[in-house]
């Protein structure tokens, strides 16, 4: 999974094509949306009974589970609550799902949470299909984080040997998203930022996503633009709804939903967090952390010319002059992520999750690929991450 895509798709500047995900019946998005969006979208998709699908800490420790819960109940569509997913999606977590999903005799998931969750949900519809070969049957995503995985086809999970693998098909994208702000005021701020730094990899790595038309990759300079801005001022204020919800808004724009007409990867810092995350317990949101900012920098050596430009067209909707080049304008916008990382206190290194030092070179090509002709780059890289 994340592995870089060796082919050379061509620039999508001038020509290509977009679609979007076929699935995807409805977004809705407000504080106090979970009331209205929910009954509209299990109509409209017709899911009779919900398994909810969350984590345990969510459940346990605040009442958001409590509230969908609840909006099912009144519509006679709650069927069970599933909390045991773990971080990065363990296989085992999934198949208890699956069994769950069954038991209860559920068509519809309901999903509360971050990443993890959703990701589970889409590999237990996944196995669910393969099991039965009927049709896909549906997820409906609450996310009280900023991860933004509701709009992928992929499901990332954790299998029996401890890494990250995945399953995807067209299918899996949830066919409803609600975001509710009201429901992330109990998500810890470290979960809820670094999420959103998480969301600030997906608008910057869209922006030299090969197949990418020129249309969504404004919509990542905006979503840039706005985690920029507001996720400092959520630091500041925690319980400022308007701006978690202008936050919720900017990560839908940082993955916007897409269905490509071949495979395209996103990039080195995707790529790399994904080889980190699983393997050595570091949250994804932080992995954005730790290999954002230096990727940028490093892509001042590896971009096309037209790739540089669309990165550094990111200053002009930050409000930040230019320097002069091209190369100075990237480590520029390097230099503003890392010390928005810094500001909002997640500064990490891979010494803090206690990576070691000899696996190095196998990550960098986990990542990037044995052959890639700038490992040696990617592996510096690395050595940089633990200082």
């Amino acid at each position: 999974m994340s592995f870089l895509d060796p082919t050379n798709h061509g620039s999508s500047d001038l020509q290509g094509a977009y679609a979007w995900t076929d699935s995807l019946k409805g977004v809705h998005y407000g504080p106090g949306s979970v009331k209205t969006g929910l009954p509209k979208l299990l109509s409209i998709i017709g899911g009779k009974k919900a398994l909810v699908v969350t984590g345990r800490s969510l459940y346990e420790k605040t009442d958001v589970v409590k509230q969908v819960e609840n909006v099912l109940k009144e519509h006679n569509a709650y069927g069970a609550t599933f909390y045991e997913i773990g971080q990065h999606s363990p296989i085992a977590g999934i198949k208890s799902g699956l069994k769950a999903f069954k038991d209860v005799g559920a068509d519809i998931i309901v999903t509360v949470g971050g990443g993890s969750p959703v990701d589970a949900s889409k590999a237990i519809l996944y196995f669910q299909q393969q099991e039965t070969g009927g049709p896909y049957l549906r997820q409906i995503a609450i996310p009280t984080t900023l991860s933004a995985a509701e709009y992928t086809i992929g499901a990332g999970y954790t299998n029996e040997e401890g890494y990250k693998v995945a399953v995807s098909s067209p299918e899996l994208v949830p066919a409803g998203i609600i975001l509710d702000a009201e429901l992330t005021l109990a998500t810890p701020e470290r979960l809820w930022l670094s999420t959103g730094v998480r969301s600030l990899d997906h608008a910057v790595e869209t922006l030299y996503r090969p197949l990418v038309p020129p249309p969504v990759k404004h919509l990542a300079y905006a979503a840039l633009a706005d985690l920029v801005k507001y996720l400092p001022q959520s630091k500041a204020n925690p319980q400022d709804v308007d701006v978690r919800q202008k936050l919720q808004i900017a990560s839908w724009m940082s993955l916007w939903p897409l269905k490509f007409e071949k495979y395209s990867a996103l990039g080195l810092s995707h790529a790399l967090g994904h080889k980190l995350g699983a393997r050595y317990s570091i949250p994804h949101g932080i992995t954005s952390c730790l290999t954002l900012a230096p990727v940028i920098a490093l892509q001042a050596e590896l971009l096309s010319s037209d790739n540089k430009d669309w990165l550094v067209g990111a200053l002009f909707y930050l409000r930040v002059s230019s320097t002069g080049s091209i190369e100075g304008d990237i480590g520029k916008l390097s230099a503003i992520i890392q010390k928005l990382v810094d500001d909002l206190g997640l500064r990490s290194t891979l010494t803090e999750y206690k990576v070691p030092h000899d696996d190095v070179l196998e990550i960098a090509q986990l990542a990037a690929g044995k052959e890639y002709s700038s490992l040696p780059q990617v592996v510096a890289l690395l050595e940089n991450l633990y200082a």
